[in-house]
Protein backbone atom coordinates (compact mmCIF):
# COMPACT_ATOMS: atom_id res chain seq x y z
CA UNK A 1 0.00 0.00 0.00
CA UNK A 2 2.83 2.38 0.90
CA UNK A 3 4.32 1.85 -2.54
CA UNK A 4 0.97 2.62 -4.19
CA UNK A 5 0.48 5.75 -2.10
CA UNK A 6 3.97 7.02 -2.86
CA UNK A 7 3.54 6.23 -6.54
CA UNK A 8 0.15 7.88 -6.83
CA UNK A 9 1.36 10.88 -4.86
CA UNK A 10 4.15 11.46 -7.29
CA UNK A 11 5.72 14.88 -7.61
CA UNK A 12 3.16 17.44 -8.77
CA UNK A 13 3.63 19.70 -11.74
CA UNK A 14 4.57 22.57 -9.43
CA UNK A 15 7.62 20.61 -8.33
CA UNK A 16 6.47 20.03 -4.74
CA UNK A 17 7.59 16.80 -3.07
CA UNK A 18 5.31 13.90 -2.18
CA UNK A 19 6.01 14.36 1.54
CA UNK A 20 3.92 17.52 1.52
CA UNK A 21 0.88 15.59 0.30
CA UNK A 22 1.23 12.24 2.08
CA UNK A 23 -0.27 13.17 5.48
CA UNK A 24 -3.17 15.20 3.99
CA UNK A 25 -3.95 12.32 1.66
CA UNK A 26 -3.99 9.83 4.55
CA UNK A 27 -6.38 12.08 6.49
CA UNK A 28 -8.66 12.54 3.48
CA UNK A 29 -8.66 8.77 2.84
CA UNK A 30 -9.87 8.32 6.41
CA UNK A 31 -12.91 10.45 5.53
CA UNK A 32 -13.90 7.94 2.84
CA UNK A 33 -13.97 5.23 5.51
CA UNK A 34 -15.97 7.38 7.96
CA UNK A 35 -18.78 8.26 5.57
CA UNK A 36 -18.81 4.63 4.41
CA UNK A 37 -19.43 3.61 8.02
CA UNK A 38 -22.33 6.06 8.31
CA UNK A 39 -24.01 4.82 5.13
CA UNK A 40 -23.62 1.14 5.90
CA UNK A 41 -24.83 1.46 9.48
CA UNK A 42 -28.14 2.63 8.01
CA UNK A 43 -28.74 -0.94 6.83
CA UNK A 44 -28.54 -2.01 10.48
CA UNK A 45 -30.65 0.89 11.72
CA UNK A 46 -33.62 0.16 9.47
CA UNK A 47 -34.57 -3.26 10.91
CA UNK A 48 -33.42 -2.19 14.39
CA UNK A 49 -35.50 0.99 14.60
CA UNK A 50 -38.42 -0.87 13.07
CA UNK A 51 -38.42 -2.98 16.25
CA UNK A 52 -37.50 -0.24 18.72
CA UNK A 53 -40.09 2.25 17.47
CA UNK A 54 -42.69 -0.33 16.37
CA UNK A 55 -42.77 0.84 12.73
CA UNK A 56 -44.19 -0.34 9.44
CA UNK A 57 -41.77 -1.21 6.62
CA UNK A 58 -42.44 2.05 4.80
CA UNK A 59 -41.88 4.05 7.98
CA UNK A 60 -38.57 2.28 8.64
CA UNK A 61 -37.42 3.15 5.10
CA UNK A 62 -37.57 6.85 6.06
CA UNK A 63 -34.07 6.29 7.46
CA UNK A 64 -32.83 6.24 3.85
CA UNK A 65 -35.14 9.08 2.86
CA UNK A 66 -33.71 11.34 5.56
CA UNK A 67 -30.09 10.74 4.59
CA UNK A 68 -30.41 10.87 0.81
CA UNK A 69 -32.83 13.78 0.82
CA UNK A 70 -30.13 15.70 2.69
CA UNK A 71 -27.69 14.87 -0.12
CA UNK A 72 -30.12 16.22 -2.69
CA UNK A 73 -30.77 19.42 -0.76
CA UNK A 74 -27.11 20.04 0.11
CA UNK A 75 -25.58 19.21 -3.30
CA UNK A 76 -25.50 22.81 -4.54
CA UNK A 77 -24.96 24.55 -1.15
CA UNK A 78 -21.94 22.29 -0.55
CA UNK A 79 -20.38 23.58 -3.75
CA UNK A 80 -20.89 27.17 -2.62
CA UNK A 81 -19.33 26.37 0.78
CA UNK A 82 -16.31 24.86 -0.94
CA UNK A 83 -15.80 27.97 -3.07
CA UNK A 84 -16.24 30.26 -0.07
CA UNK A 85 -14.18 28.50 2.61
CA UNK A 86 -11.83 26.14 0.76
CA UNK A 87 -10.97 22.49 1.26
CA UNK A 88 -9.70 22.51 4.87
CA UNK A 89 -12.49 24.53 6.44
CA UNK A 90 -15.20 22.69 4.49
CA UNK A 91 -13.86 19.35 5.70
CA UNK A 92 -13.97 20.61 9.29
CA UNK A 93 -17.52 21.97 8.80
CA UNK A 94 -18.65 18.64 7.35
CA UNK A 95 -17.11 16.69 10.23
CA UNK A 96 -18.75 18.92 12.85
CA UNK A 97 -22.17 18.65 11.21
CA UNK A 98 -21.71 14.87 10.90
CA UNK A 99 -20.72 14.63 14.62
CA UNK A 100 -23.69 16.73 15.77
CA UNK A 101 -26.06 14.35 14.02
CA UNK A 102 -24.35 11.34 15.64
CA UNK A 103 -24.65 12.85 19.13
CA UNK A 104 -28.33 13.56 18.51
CA UNK A 105 -28.90 9.79 18.65
CA UNK A 106 -28.66 10.04 22.46
CA UNK A 107 -31.77 12.22 23.04
CA UNK A 108 -33.55 10.32 20.26
CA UNK A 109 -33.00 7.04 22.10
CA UNK A 110 -33.76 8.51 25.54
CA UNK A 111 -37.10 9.84 24.31
CA UNK A 112 -37.81 6.85 22.03
CA UNK A 113 -38.54 9.41 19.32
CA UNK A 114 -38.35 8.25 15.70
CA UNK A 115 -38.76 11.85 14.60
CA UNK A 116 -35.56 12.85 16.41
CA UNK A 117 -33.77 9.84 14.90
CA UNK A 118 -34.82 11.04 11.44
CA UNK A 119 -33.65 14.58 12.23
CA UNK A 120 -30.31 13.17 13.39
CA UNK A 121 -29.97 11.17 10.18
CA UNK A 122 -30.85 14.21 8.06
CA UNK A 123 -28.13 16.23 9.82
CA UNK A 124 -25.66 13.37 9.29
CA UNK A 125 -26.62 13.37 5.60
CA UNK A 126 -25.91 17.10 5.37
CA UNK A 127 -22.47 16.57 6.89
CA UNK A 128 -21.76 13.69 4.52
CA UNK A 129 -22.78 15.78 1.50
CA UNK A 130 -20.32 18.50 2.51
CA UNK A 131 -17.54 15.96 3.11
CA UNK A 132 -18.04 14.13 -0.17
CA UNK A 133 -18.26 17.35 -2.17
CA UNK A 134 -14.95 18.44 -0.64
CA UNK A 135 -12.91 15.26 -0.15
CA UNK A 136 -13.32 13.82 -3.66
CA UNK A 137 -11.84 16.79 -5.53
CA UNK A 138 -9.23 17.39 -2.81
CA UNK A 139 -7.95 13.81 -3.10
CA UNK A 140 -7.77 14.35 -6.86
CA UNK A 141 -5.60 17.48 -6.65
CA UNK A 142 -3.20 16.24 -3.94
CA UNK A 143 -0.47 15.42 -6.41
CA UNK A 144 0.09 14.95 -10.09
CA UNK A 145 -2.99 15.14 -12.33
CA UNK A 146 -1.70 12.03 -14.11
CA UNK A 147 -2.28 9.91 -11.00
CA UNK A 148 -5.50 11.55 -9.79
CA UNK A 149 -7.64 8.57 -10.80
CA UNK A 150 -5.38 6.17 -8.95
CA UNK A 151 -5.56 8.26 -5.80
CA UNK A 152 -9.35 8.36 -5.94
CA UNK A 153 -9.56 4.60 -6.47
CA UNK A 154 -7.24 4.01 -3.51
CA UNK A 155 -9.30 6.31 -1.28
CA UNK A 156 -12.58 4.75 -2.47
CA UNK A 157 -11.33 1.29 -1.52
CA UNK A 158 -11.57 2.36 2.12
CA UNK A 159 -15.20 3.27 1.50
CA UNK A 160 -15.66 -0.31 0.34
CA UNK A 161 -13.87 -1.54 3.47
CA UNK A 162 -16.48 0.28 5.57
CA UNK A 163 -19.23 -1.62 3.73
CA UNK A 164 -17.78 -4.78 5.26
CA UNK A 165 -16.90 -3.42 8.72
CA UNK A 166 -20.10 -1.44 9.50
CA UNK A 167 -22.54 -4.40 9.41
CA UNK A 168 -20.24 -6.44 11.67
CA UNK A 169 -20.01 -3.56 14.15
CA UNK A 170 -23.77 -3.04 13.99
CA UNK A 171 -24.53 -6.73 14.45
CA UNK A 172 -22.36 -6.87 17.59
CA UNK A 173 -23.21 -3.55 19.25
CA UNK A 174 -26.68 -2.56 17.99
CA UNK A 175 -28.68 -5.67 17.15
CA UNK A 176 -29.88 -7.50 20.25
CA UNK A 177 -31.13 -10.68 18.64
CA UNK A 178 -34.46 -10.25 20.48
CA UNK A 179 -37.62 -9.94 18.45
CA UNK A 180 -41.24 -10.50 19.40
CA UNK A 181 -44.27 -11.04 17.22
CA UNK A 182 -47.18 -8.61 17.26
CA UNK A 183 -49.18 -11.06 19.35
CA UNK A 184 -46.34 -11.44 21.86
CA UNK A 185 -45.98 -7.67 22.18
CA UNK A 186 -49.72 -7.27 22.65
CA UNK A 187 -49.67 -9.86 25.43
CA UNK A 188 -46.99 -7.97 27.39
CA UNK A 189 -47.82 -5.54 30.16
CA UNK A 190 -47.37 -1.91 29.19
CA UNK A 191 -44.30 -1.41 31.40
CA UNK A 192 -42.64 -4.59 30.08
CA UNK A 193 -43.31 -3.60 26.47
CA UNK A 194 -41.96 -0.06 27.02
CA UNK A 195 -38.87 -1.48 28.72
CA UNK A 196 -38.22 -3.69 25.66
CA UNK A 197 -38.55 -0.74 23.27
CA UNK A 198 -36.27 1.46 25.43
CA UNK A 199 -33.60 -1.26 25.64
CA UNK A 200 -33.64 -1.67 21.86
CA UNK A 201 -33.40 2.07 21.25
CA UNK A 202 -30.61 2.54 23.82
CA UNK A 203 -28.25 0.13 22.06
CA UNK A 204 -27.54 2.72 19.36
CA UNK A 205 -26.24 5.32 21.82
CA UNK A 206 -22.75 3.97 22.49
CA UNK A 207 -21.78 3.28 18.85
CA UNK A 208 -22.94 6.72 17.71
CA UNK A 209 -21.35 8.53 20.67
CA UNK A 210 -18.07 6.81 19.80
CA UNK A 211 -18.54 7.73 16.14
CA UNK A 212 -19.27 11.37 17.04
CA UNK A 213 -16.19 11.53 19.27
CA UNK A 214 -13.97 10.08 16.54
CA UNK A 215 -15.34 12.70 14.16
CA UNK A 216 -14.52 15.50 16.59
CA UNK A 217 -10.97 14.18 17.03
CA UNK A 218 -10.52 13.99 13.26
CA UNK A 219 -11.86 17.57 12.95
CA UNK A 220 -9.29 18.71 15.54
CA UNK A 221 -6.56 16.91 13.60
CA UNK A 222 -7.55 18.77 10.42
CA UNK A 223 -7.64 22.03 12.38
CA UNK A 224 -4.05 21.73 13.55
CA UNK A 225 -2.49 19.93 10.59
CA UNK A 226 -1.25 22.28 7.94
CA UNK A 227 -2.86 21.32 4.66
CA UNK A 228 -1.20 22.42 1.44
CA UNK A 229 -2.95 25.15 -0.49
CA UNK A 230 -3.35 23.45 -3.84
CA UNK A 231 -3.68 26.08 -6.49
CA UNK A 232 -5.89 25.58 -9.50
CA UNK A 233 -6.17 27.44 -12.74
CA UNK A 234 -9.15 29.78 -13.06
CA UNK A 235 -12.02 27.82 -14.50
CA UNK A 236 -14.13 28.76 -17.46
CA UNK A 237 -17.48 30.03 -16.26
CA UNK A 238 -20.14 28.38 -18.29
CA UNK A 239 -22.91 30.62 -19.49
CA UNK A 240 -25.19 27.87 -20.67
CA UNK A 241 -28.36 27.11 -18.79
CA UNK A 242 -28.22 24.47 -16.06
CA UNK A 243 -30.77 22.40 -17.98
CA UNK A 244 -29.07 22.68 -21.37
CA UNK A 245 -26.94 19.55 -20.81
CA UNK A 246 -30.08 17.45 -20.97
CA UNK A 247 -29.84 17.60 -24.75
CA UNK A 248 -27.05 15.02 -24.47
CA UNK A 249 -28.66 11.62 -24.41
CA UNK A 250 -25.84 9.85 -22.58
CA UNK A 251 -26.19 12.40 -19.75
CA UNK A 252 -29.99 12.60 -19.55
CA UNK A 253 -30.37 8.82 -19.64
CA UNK A 254 -27.39 8.53 -17.29
CA UNK A 255 -29.16 10.66 -14.67
CA UNK A 256 -32.17 8.34 -14.90
CA UNK A 257 -29.96 5.25 -14.68
CA UNK A 258 -28.06 6.64 -11.69
CA UNK A 259 -31.34 7.46 -9.93
CA UNK A 260 -32.46 3.85 -10.28
CA UNK A 261 -29.04 2.36 -9.50
CA UNK A 262 -28.72 4.23 -6.20
CA UNK A 263 -32.30 3.30 -5.39
CA UNK A 264 -31.53 -0.36 -6.11
CA UNK A 265 -28.39 -0.40 -3.96
CA UNK A 266 -30.14 1.20 -1.00
CA UNK A 267 -33.16 -1.11 -1.38
CA UNK A 268 -30.93 -4.21 -1.46
CA UNK A 269 -29.05 -3.31 1.72
CA UNK A 270 -31.90 -1.68 3.64
CA UNK A 271 -34.04 -4.80 3.65
CA UNK A 272 -31.18 -7.33 3.53
CA UNK A 273 -31.44 -8.35 7.19
CA UNK A 274 -35.20 -8.77 7.18
CA UNK A 275 -34.99 -10.64 3.85
CA UNK A 276 -32.46 -13.06 5.36
CA UNK A 277 -34.67 -13.52 8.42
CA UNK A 278 -37.83 -14.12 6.43
CA UNK A 279 -36.40 -15.96 3.42
CA UNK A 280 -33.75 -18.11 5.12
CA UNK A 281 -35.01 -18.11 8.71
CA UNK A 282 -31.74 -16.84 10.22
CA UNK A 283 -31.59 -14.63 13.30
CA UNK A 284 -30.87 -10.91 12.93
CA UNK A 285 -27.29 -11.10 14.23
CA UNK A 286 -26.37 -13.82 11.76
CA UNK A 287 -28.09 -11.79 9.04
CA UNK A 288 -25.92 -8.83 10.05
CA UNK A 289 -22.79 -10.92 9.52
CA UNK A 290 -24.03 -11.96 6.08
CA UNK A 291 -24.50 -8.29 5.31
CA UNK A 292 -20.82 -7.87 6.19
CA UNK A 293 -19.98 -10.55 3.61
CA UNK A 294 -22.06 -8.58 1.11
CA UNK A 295 -19.83 -5.57 1.90
CA UNK A 296 -16.69 -7.64 1.34
CA UNK A 297 -17.98 -8.79 -2.06
CA UNK A 298 -18.88 -5.19 -2.92
CA UNK A 299 -15.29 -4.13 -2.17
CA UNK A 300 -13.88 -7.12 -4.09
CA UNK A 301 -16.06 -6.29 -7.08
CA UNK A 302 -14.45 -2.86 -7.38
CA UNK A 303 -10.99 -4.37 -7.69
CA UNK A 304 -12.11 -7.08 -10.12
CA UNK A 305 -14.08 -4.57 -12.16
CA UNK A 306 -11.06 -2.27 -12.40
CA UNK A 307 -8.99 -5.21 -13.65
CA UNK A 308 -11.62 -6.23 -16.23
CA UNK A 309 -11.65 -2.71 -17.67
CA UNK A 310 -8.30 -3.58 -19.23
CA UNK A 311 -10.15 -5.98 -21.53
CA UNK A 312 -13.72 -4.65 -21.71
CA UNK A 313 -15.18 -1.22 -22.39
CA UNK A 314 -17.01 0.51 -19.53
CA UNK A 315 -20.34 0.02 -21.29
CA UNK A 316 -19.81 -3.72 -21.89
CA UNK A 317 -18.76 -4.19 -18.26
CA UNK A 318 -21.87 -2.35 -17.09
CA UNK A 319 -24.09 -4.56 -19.26
CA UNK A 320 -22.38 -7.73 -18.05
CA UNK A 321 -22.48 -6.91 -14.34
CA UNK A 322 -26.05 -5.58 -14.47
CA UNK A 323 -27.28 -8.70 -16.23
CA UNK A 324 -25.83 -10.87 -13.44
CA UNK A 325 -27.30 -8.58 -10.76
CA UNK A 326 -30.71 -8.83 -12.41
CA UNK A 327 -30.57 -12.65 -12.51
CA UNK A 328 -29.48 -12.82 -8.87
CA UNK A 329 -32.33 -10.52 -7.88
CA UNK A 330 -34.73 -12.95 -9.56
CA UNK A 331 -33.20 -15.78 -7.51
CA UNK A 332 -33.74 -13.73 -4.33
CA UNK A 333 -37.40 -13.18 -5.23
CA UNK A 334 -38.20 -16.74 -6.32
CA UNK A 335 -35.73 -18.76 -4.24
CA UNK A 336 -36.00 -20.36 -0.84
CA UNK A 337 -33.72 -20.85 2.13
CA UNK A 338 -30.06 -19.85 2.04
CA UNK A 339 -30.13 -19.41 -1.74
CA UNK A 340 -31.90 -16.10 -1.04
CA UNK A 341 -29.05 -14.89 1.20
CA UNK A 342 -26.35 -16.08 -1.19
CA UNK A 343 -28.06 -14.31 -4.10
CA UNK A 344 -28.37 -11.02 -2.21
CA UNK A 345 -24.76 -11.18 -1.05
CA UNK A 346 -23.53 -11.84 -4.57
CA UNK A 347 -25.46 -8.87 -5.94
CA UNK A 348 -23.03 -6.66 -3.98
CA UNK A 349 -20.17 -7.87 -6.17
CA UNK A 350 -21.95 -6.96 -9.38
CA UNK A 351 -23.35 -3.62 -8.15
CA UNK A 352 -19.90 -2.39 -7.12
CA UNK A 353 -18.90 -0.88 -10.47
CA UNK A 354 -22.27 0.63 -11.40
CA UNK A 355 -22.10 4.06 -9.80
CA UNK A 356 -18.64 5.10 -11.11
CA UNK A 357 -19.29 3.49 -14.50
CA UNK A 358 -22.63 5.23 -15.04
CA UNK A 359 -21.03 8.47 -13.84
CA UNK A 360 -18.14 8.17 -16.33
CA UNK A 361 -20.45 7.27 -19.23
CA UNK A 362 -22.81 10.11 -18.36
CA UNK A 363 -20.14 12.82 -18.64
CA UNK A 364 -18.30 11.24 -21.56
CA UNK A 365 -17.46 13.74 -24.29
CA UNK A 366 -19.17 16.74 -22.66
CA UNK A 367 -16.09 18.97 -22.45
CA UNK A 368 -16.83 22.34 -20.82
CA UNK A 369 -20.23 21.12 -19.67
CA UNK A 370 -18.78 18.26 -17.61
CA UNK A 371 -19.20 20.05 -14.27
CA UNK A 372 -22.85 20.85 -14.89
CA UNK A 373 -23.42 17.25 -15.95
CA UNK A 374 -21.65 16.03 -12.80
CA UNK A 375 -24.01 18.10 -10.64
CA UNK A 376 -26.99 16.38 -12.20
CA UNK A 377 -25.47 12.93 -11.65
CA UNK A 378 -24.77 13.71 -7.97
CA UNK A 379 -28.31 15.02 -7.47
CA UNK A 380 -29.70 11.81 -8.98
CA UNK A 381 -28.76 9.92 -5.80
CA UNK A 382 -32.10 11.15 -4.47
CA UNK A 383 -33.25 7.77 -5.81
CA UNK A 384 -31.93 6.42 -2.52
CA UNK A 385 -34.48 8.59 -0.71
CA UNK A 386 -37.52 7.70 -2.82
CA UNK A 387 -37.32 4.09 -4.01
CA UNK A 388 -36.70 2.37 -0.63
CA UNK A 389 -39.83 4.06 0.72
CA UNK A 390 -41.71 2.69 -2.29
CA UNK A 391 -40.28 -0.75 -1.59
CA UNK A 392 -41.35 -0.55 2.05
CA UNK A 393 -44.85 0.46 1.00
CA UNK A 394 -45.03 -2.47 -1.42
CA UNK A 395 -43.92 -4.86 1.34
CA UNK A 396 -46.63 -3.53 3.66
CA UNK A 397 -49.22 -3.83 0.88
CA UNK A 398 -48.13 -7.43 0.18
CA UNK A 399 -48.69 -8.47 3.79
CA UNK A 400 -45.09 -8.06 4.97
CA UNK A 401 -43.64 -10.15 2.13
CA UNK A 402 -40.03 -8.94 1.82
CA UNK A 403 -39.41 -11.07 -1.28
CA UNK A 404 -42.22 -9.33 -3.17
CA UNK A 405 -40.61 -6.00 -2.28
CA UNK A 406 -37.45 -6.96 -4.15
CA UNK A 407 -39.37 -6.44 -7.38
CA UNK A 408 -38.40 -2.76 -6.91
CA UNK A 409 -34.60 -3.29 -7.26
CA UNK A 410 -35.31 -5.80 -10.04
CA UNK A 411 -37.04 -3.06 -12.06
CA UNK A 412 -34.15 -0.72 -11.23
CA UNK A 413 -31.64 -3.18 -12.74
CA UNK A 414 -33.78 -3.40 -15.88
CA UNK A 415 -33.48 0.39 -16.25
CA UNK A 416 -29.70 0.30 -15.72
CA UNK A 417 -29.35 -2.54 -18.24
CA UNK A 418 -31.38 -0.54 -20.77
CA UNK A 419 -29.00 2.39 -20.26
CA UNK A 420 -26.07 0.10 -20.98
CA UNK A 421 -27.67 -0.92 -24.27
CA UNK A 422 -29.26 2.34 -25.40
CA UNK A 423 -27.52 5.29 -23.75
CA UNK A 424 -24.63 5.29 -26.17
CA UNK A 425 -22.46 8.20 -27.27
CA UNK A 426 -23.05 11.94 -27.08
CA UNK A 427 -26.20 12.78 -28.99
CA UNK A 428 -28.55 15.72 -29.21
Amino acid sequence: MEILVNESLAQSKTGQSTKKYLLPFILVTGLFFLWGMAHNLDSILIPHLKKACNLTNSQSALVDTSVFLAYFIMAIPSGFLLKRFGYKHCIIIGLLVFASGAYLFVPAANNLSYEIFLLALFIIGCGLAILETTANPYAAVLGSPATAGRRLNLAASFNGLAAMVAPIVGANFILSGKEYSKDALAAMQETERLHYFMDEASSVKLPYVILGTVLLLVAIAFLFVKLPEVGQQPEHVEKSNFFSVWKYRNLSLGVVAQFFYVGAQVCITSFFIRMAQQGANVDEKTAGYYLGIYGFLFMLGRFVGTFLLRFLSSRKLLILFTAFALLLCLVAILGEGMSVVYALGSIGFFMSIMFPTIFALGIEGLGDQTKTASSWLIMSIVGGAILPYGMGSLIDYAGDSIQIGYIVPLVCFVVVLAYGWRGRSVRY
